[in-house]
């Protein structure tokens, strides 16, 4: 199986992925509301909660799921997780109450270490050279998907909250028959390393990746980055609505549109800027126009005005791939998947700490109480967090001092 056609899989992969997870974003709040019988205040509380114990899956299985692909290989791993995706699309569809949601929640938590196993995948295929460029593949994945997704599911929504979920089942379950005839095992056997418990946890995997001094500061500073990061899919919608009285259709509009700036920074500007400005150029550029778009945010003063801070701020999309690139280089063939992993940890672990702190903070300083009405106050304060994750990165990229 050619390489080419290894990352095209993936591609799709992510693509397929990233399409259901978009289709059931428009009708989750009227699929609590059914369950639970309660309005949409209390399905918003609700919805939180799913948001928090699918990143605590995340959080904690990703590590488990990295270790594996180093011991077995990348191919039974990847499969095993559209299989689970698949399986928790039907739950969600079938639930009859909010226990089953939860449950179908936490094994879609599980089933997110295809991201993971992606970007090993990645890894193991491209030279070290080419890995920035190609990790883009995965956030013009999202990117594709984040435009498709939702325009589907509320097409769908329209005969009912459940057919959404059912559709995206069908995909996965397609994706996983694609998967099982085409996909290649990308890890050689002479690569693998034997399993072992104390590594496969997030705290684990950061001492075992504490030998390399550069990967935990990039770890750190894609921490930081990812807790302002939050602050966009948290509080965007209630923000837009409270400042501007946006419609739910606007607010589609405004993703959709991030979507489109998302694949065209990764697929096709990433892929042409990065080999003449190199990994750390890109990153800090990155860095910069995400902390001008926060800002922009926050002291917005109309609609419009979002929509052009949306454009210098979808060059944020040049830190993450950057980061990828330069850790995968740190560390040897056999440890790709324990370090991705570890990656995916640090994320979800932002996804369960940044939306509630997001949220909180949004509430506090728009409530009657408020001590200054600043509905903005998140972004503000997620320009700061990315401000702090610029410092972490010049220092652990800073050349060590010789004596």
């Amino acid at each position: 199986m050619s390489h080419k056609y290894t990352l095209t899989f993936v591609f799709v992969t992510l693509l397929i992925d990233s399409i259901g997870f978009g289709i059931i974003l428009p009708v989750m709040p009227q699929l609590i509301m059914d369950v639970s019988g309660e309005g949409l205040s209390t399905a918003a509380r609700y919805g939180g909660w799913l948001m928090m114990i699918y990143a605590l899956m995340q959080f904690l299985f990703s590590p488990i799921m990295g270790n594996v692909s180093d011991r077995f290989g990348r191919r039974p791993v990847l499969l095993l997780t559209l299989l689970l995706l698949g399986i928790d699309y039907l739950v969600m569809a079938w639930a009859p109450n909010l226990i089953w949601l939860f449950v179908g929640r936490m094994v879609a938590g599980i089933a997110a270490s295809t991201y993971s196993t992606c970007y090993a995948v990645i890894a193991d295929s491209t030279p070290p050279e080419k890995r920035t460029q190609t990790f883009g593949l995965i956030g013009a994945a999202f990117g594709v998907g984040f435009i498709v997704g939702p325009v589907i599911g509320g097409l769908l929504g329209e005969y009912g909250a459940r057919l959404p979920f059912i559709a995206a089942a069908c995909l996965a379950f397609t994706n996983l028959v694609f998967g099982f005839f085409v996909m290649p095992e990308t890890l050689p056997q002479e690569n693998r390393r034997a399993f072992d418990w104390r590594r496969a946890n997030p705290t684990g995997t950061l001492i075992a990746l504490r030998k390399y001094p550069m990967v935990i500061g990039m770890i750190s500073a894609y921490f930081l980055f990812m807790m302002g990061h939050h602050a966009l899919p948290s509080t965007w919608t209630y923000y837009t609505i409270e400042k501007f009285a946006w419609s739910e259709r606007e607010v589609g509009y405004s993703f959709a549109f991030v979507g489109i700036l998302m694949v065209l920074t990764q697929a096709v500007l990433l892929r042409r800027v990065l080999p003449i400005i190199g990994q750390h150029k890109a990153a800090l550029i990155g860095f910069t126009f995400c902390i001008v778009s926060f800002l922009g945010y926050a002291f917005a003063s109309s609609g419009w005005v979002l929509y052009l801070f949306m454009i210098p701020g979808a060059l944020q999309g040049f830190v993450m791939p950057s980061i990828n690139g330069i850790t995968s280089g740190q560390v040897p063939a056999n440890a790709q998947g324990e370090l991705q992993g570890g990656m995916a940890s640090m994320s979800s672990l932002t996804s369960i700490i940044s939306p509630l702190l997001m949220t909180s903070i949004f509430a506090f300083f728009t409530a009657q109480n408020a001590p200054a009405y600043f509905p903005g106050a998140s972004f503000f304060f997620a320009a700061v967090l990315t401000v702090c994750s610029v410092l972490v990165f010049m220092r652990a990229v800073r050349p060590p001092v010789q004596g």
